[in-house]
Order: structure tokens, then sequence, then C-alpha cells
């Protein structure tokens, strides 16, 4: 498992019965996750006197509950967990479905992507990355703190103004970044016409969505071909391709399946999968949130 280790302003501080009790700097959340089928002792006192807790509604969705929590506050991640490196600022904010604006099980990777780039730029080459299905932009900032210039791609116009502001508060206002608002399938469509190619590809996608025309992502059907279609910017000196899945059935071996057929005849490639996880404060039980498959190139 890769565990985001790194944190210093985030913690899980407990799990039960389908909720986790988090740290989000000085604020504690109670949220809903998936995983959480067991039922321990709530030593936390943040379990009786959260700042917010998300309910989830039997019928599906649900709403928060606000005791004490502003409207926006920030925490921020340390690349490789030094304060030599990289500082990322994220502004947070509850929105619909219980998220904050931030998954901190991928700080895992981007540890993992901003290392690559990092040492490839070292090396005297430059680095594209395209972020699709980008959200709010973690990914892009970390490839971006590396050197790297990053296309950044959602279909939420909301979503890329929010990875904009965390540029800004990042100290990244003047990276070479393209914030683009656009369908990823559309996009990548054009950038092959086009002949544009990038050195490597991080790709985050949802169980549904729908483009800003209505089209519709159902990953089931959609995620394999749009892995192939992929394929077709990527450089002809690639460094890595990186996927992330939060859906049940794309487990570590579907991910590197598909992975390793999507890379064809190409060589020199390795292909590595695992779950993501959160470490659980005070305990040596680590909270799976996901998986991921990683490709590196020689």
């Amino acid at each position: 498992m890769w565990i985001a280790d790194n944190w210093k302003e985030y913690k899980v501080l407990g799990t039960s019965g389908g909720e986790k009790l988090e740290a989000w700097g000085p604020f504690k959340l109670i949220r809903p996750d998936p995983q959480v089928i067991w039922t321990e002792e709530k030593k936390d006192r943040g379990w009786k006197r959260p700042n917010a807790h998300y309910h989830r509604s039997d019928k599906g969705g649900g709403q928060w509950e606000f005791f004490d929590l502003p409207e926006e506050w920030t925490v921020q991640y340390d690349l490789l967990g030094s304060r030599d490196e990289a500082r990322l600022t994220f502004n947070l904010k509850p929105f619909a479905f219980k998220h904050t604006g931030v998954f901190p099980e991928q700080a895992a990777n981007w540890d993992w992507s901003y290392s690559l780039i990092k040492k490839r730029i070292a090396s005297g080459k430059s680095v594209k990355v395209l972020n699709l299905f980008a959200y709010t932009g973690g990914a892009t900032l970390a490839a971006a703190a590396a050197g790297a210039s990053v296309t950044h791609v959602d279909a939420s116009k909301g979503m890329v103004q929010w990875a904009k502001e965390n540029a800004v508060s990042s100290g990244l206002k003047e990276a070479p970044v393209r914030w683009l608002v656009d369908d990823c399938r559309k996009f990548v469509e054009r950038e092959i016409r086009r002949g544009n190619k990038y050195d490597a590809i991080i790709m985050d996608p949802p169980s549904y969505g729908r483009g800003p025309d209505g089209e519709v992502w159902k990953i089931e059907s959609s995620i394999y071909p749009f892995i192939e279609l992929t394929m077709g910017v990527l450089s002809d000196d690639p460094l890595f391709f990186l996927i992330n899945s939060y859906t049940t059935g794309l487990q570590p071996g579907v991910l590197t399946y598909m992975s390793r057929l999507a890379m064809g005849d190409r060589e020199g490639f390795s292909v590595e999968a695992s779950e993501l996880g959160l470490r659980v404060s005070g305990s040596d039980y680590v909270l799976p949130e996901g998986a991921a498959c990683r490709v590196t190139f020689k």
C-alpha cells in the first residue's frame, strides 16, 4: 500500500460506524467513509464536539451540520515531507457530497510524481504534463512545483477556478500552467489531431460525470477506451503515466491489466499498482482510500 505519511496538517483521528474523524488543520470534521464497516471506541473528544459533521442520507447524498467552522480555511503540504522542498497550500471549504477540496491520500502520488519530474529536469530535459479530471489541482501543483509545464483539464468551471486559487496560494501563480474547462475525451481527441504530445499523463476519472456540453462518462464502459486514447498524446520519450481510482471495481489488479494492455508494443516500461491509504493516529491501522497504478519509463 502507498501511504500518504507526510502530512503535518491533516490526520485521521479515528474511525467507527461508517465514519471517520479527521483533523484538517485546527478543525475537526466527521465524514462518512464506506470502507469503515467496523465499530470501535471513539476516544478522541472530536467525536462529541466536531467543527462540522456530514450526515449521509438513506436516500442518497446527505448534508453538512456546522458547529464552528469558517466558510473557508487553508492547509499546507510539504512535498516529500520536507520544508526544503516545495510547500503547497490548499483552500478548503465544505461542499456537496462531503468533500472539502482535497483528497489527502493523493499526497503519496504528488510526492512520487514530483520526484520523477524534478530528477528529469535536473538532467537538463523539460517535462510536459497533462492532468485530466484534474479537480482542484493537487497533482497539477506538485508537477508545476517540480518545474514541469502543465495542462490542467476539468469539465467543471468551478473546480478549475478553485485550482487556480490553490496555485496562487502556493506561490505558483506564474507557473506555466494552462487551465482548461473542457470535456477530457474531446480535448485529447483534439490534441491528437494537433499532434501535441506530453511526457507525463495523470488522470483521476470519476465513476460518473458529465462534460460541459452534457457528455456522459460512465467509468465501467468509458475508462479503458479512454486510456487507450490518451496513449496517442504520450511523447516518444515518456516519463510516466498515472491513473487513480475510487471505484470499487477498479482494484489494483484491474488497473495494472488495463495499463499494460494500453501500452501496446512500447518497450522499457514498468507497471506498479497498489491501494492508497491514510494512517489512523494512535494505531497501527491504515485506512484504504482507493487505488492507483503507476507506469514509469526508462
